[in-house]
């Protein structure tokens, strides 16, 4: 399984993608409470976060990425403290991030069983 069809099986599962056509299909965009639910599902996992570029009224305001933090992708405290940071800044933001996938958890199964992500 691509990494793209994972993220899309497993962790973007009943929420409402707000892309609207302004970036490529598979770049998700999600209201504040469905990215924090985004945010719950990859700590669960193990999967990483490069970045996070919130959007207000169609328009890119910031991006905040792991290394600003000087911490690991798959660490949660620096995508957590972001997203707190961005949500405070504005109200009514778009969300999205670039992931990181491991090989080992593409390869493990083709989808992940829902229970863990509850």
């Amino acid at each position: 399984m691509e990494k793209t069809e994972f993220i899309e099986k497993n962790i973007f599962l009943n929420l409402e993608n707000l892309n609207d056509g302004f970036e490529g299909d598979s770049k998700g965009y999600f209201s504040e409470s469905d990215f924090e639910i985004v945010l719950e599902r990859i700590e669960k996992l193990g999967i990483g976060i490069y970045g996070i570029e919130p959007r207000f009224e169609g328009n890119s305001i910031d991006i905040k990425i792991n290394e600003d933090f000087r911490k690991k992708a798959t660490d949660s405290k620096w995508y957590k403290k972001a997203f707190s940071e961005f949500k405070k800044q504005q109200p009514n933001l778009q969300y999205s991030a670039t992931y990181k996938v491991s090989d080992k958890l593409l390869n493990k199964s083709t989808t992940v069983n829902n229970k863990e992500l509850s």
